[in-house]
């Protein structure tokens, strides 16, 4: 299953509904698809949807997929790799009023140069980037939280 997330910060994200919508229609994806659409007004026609998801529905569709495509949102991708997702990260773009700035492509590009995700910045690749994604590896999610709260023990027992 994909399960797409857009976020819920107030921008719509119609150009990946659309781009989605049309990959199932056309038969590219046969996979079920579901979507939290958010502020979006784009109302996909080939898969479902619900504008906003609860923590709990949220925790089920993300269990369910074997795929998460998400915004270039920081915490939406690290969600997904920490519980082991294969995610494609696509970056909301100022252009189209997607978001306030570009900062997203900077955060999607990291990722990518981790391995830890794929990055989808052409929409018009995106039935590349899902089959290619099936057979991809990627590497492991490690938190940096221990090695921070060590440095700031150190510092305290230090004083």
């Amino acid at each position: 299953m994909i399960f797409i997330t857009v976020g819920s910060q107030k921008f719509q994200f119609n150009r990946l509904l659309k781009a989605v919508d049309h990959l199932v229609a056309s038969g590219c994806v046969e996979d079920a698809v579901f979507a939290q659409t958010g502020y979006s007004d784009y109302k996909p026609q080939h898969y479902e949807y619900k504008p906003f998801l609860n923590r709990d529905e949220f925790a089920e569709m993300e269990g369910k997929a074997d795929i998460i495509i998400t915004h270039g949102g920081t915490g939406a991708i690290i969600g997904a790799v920490k519980k082991g997702k294969k995610v494609i990260a696509v970056p909301r773009l100022a252009k189209y009023g997607e978001h306030v700035d570009d900062h997203q492509l900077q955060l999607i590009e990291q990722f990518t140069k981790s391995n830890l995700i794929s990055s989808c910045e052409s929409l018009d690749e995106l039935g590349l980037v899902l089959n290619e994604i099936k057979t991809k590896e990627f590497c492991c999610y490690q938190s940096n939280t221990e090695r921070y709260i060590d440095t700031i023990e150190a510092y305290i027992n230090g004083m």
